[in-house]
């Protein structure tokens, strides 16, 4: 008998016939796989949005997902929530489940102005503003970046949002989509929320493999 995915996509509305029909899933974030046997880089879990002033980077920086990343790159990761991201911090903003994400902006062009409370992200068909933002890099709090610069912040977002369902992250009139490979807004382009959930199905699979080869 085949596994269920840990990331099931049968709670997406859109994704078919075929889907709608099963059964959910326990979600990646219900179980957590073990620690260390991740082989995913930052590139593969994050979303991207490029505009003519700057491109977007945004990563979620749940324990589900950076655990699947490569053991360097999850203990950063891991560090970074821990001493940024405490639980007193979202129980002061009254969220008693945040969702936290990894925003970068790369500047493209010379003195790029960015409005860093814009960035929203739908789930569950409601859209959620940014309740807390943490600078992580000192170019954050000037919002304008030149060329080959970079700004970094951590986004706390309140109760509500569910990673392994359908996701968009917005900027202004630019955002990511769940359904398509790729999107386009005039001439940007992102990357697609519903393309990650698969990486990461098959890596939580390849992560638990690799576990159990060792721990027989």
């Amino acid at each position: 008998m085949s596994r269920a995915l840990p990331w099931s996509l049968a709670c997406l509305v859109l994704a078919g016939p075929l889907l709608a029909q099963q059964d959910p899933a326990p979600g990646l974030l219900d179980t957590l796989p073990p620690v260390g046997y991740g082989t995913l880089g930052q590139g593969d879990v994050a979303l991207r949005l490029s505009t003519e002033l700057y491109d977007i980077q945004i990563m979620p920086l749940h324990e589900g997902i950076i655990r699947l990343m490569a053991p360097d790159t999850y203990a950063s990761f891991h560090r970074l929530l821990e001493s940024r991201a405490p639980e007193e911090s979202a129980a002061r903003f009254g969220v008693r489940d945040p969702t936290y994400f990894l925003v970068t902006f790369f500047g493209r062009q010379q003195n790029a102005r960015f409005s860093p409370d814009i960035l929203t992200v739908t789930s569950q068909n409601q859209v959620f503003r940014p309740v807390s933002i943490l600078p992580l890099t000192p170019l954050w709090s000037g919002q304008q970046l030149n060329q080959r610069e970079t700004a970094r912040a951590i986004y706390m977002y309140g109760d509500g949002i569910r990673l392994e369902n359908e996701l968009t992250v917005s900027y202004d009139r630019f955002a990511t989509s769940a359904w398509a490979t790729t999107v386009s807004y005039d001439r940007f382009a992102t990357s697609a929320w519903a393309t990650i959930i698969r990486t990461l199905d098959r890596e939580w699979s390849s992560v638990q493999a690799r576990a159990a080869r060792e721990n027989p």
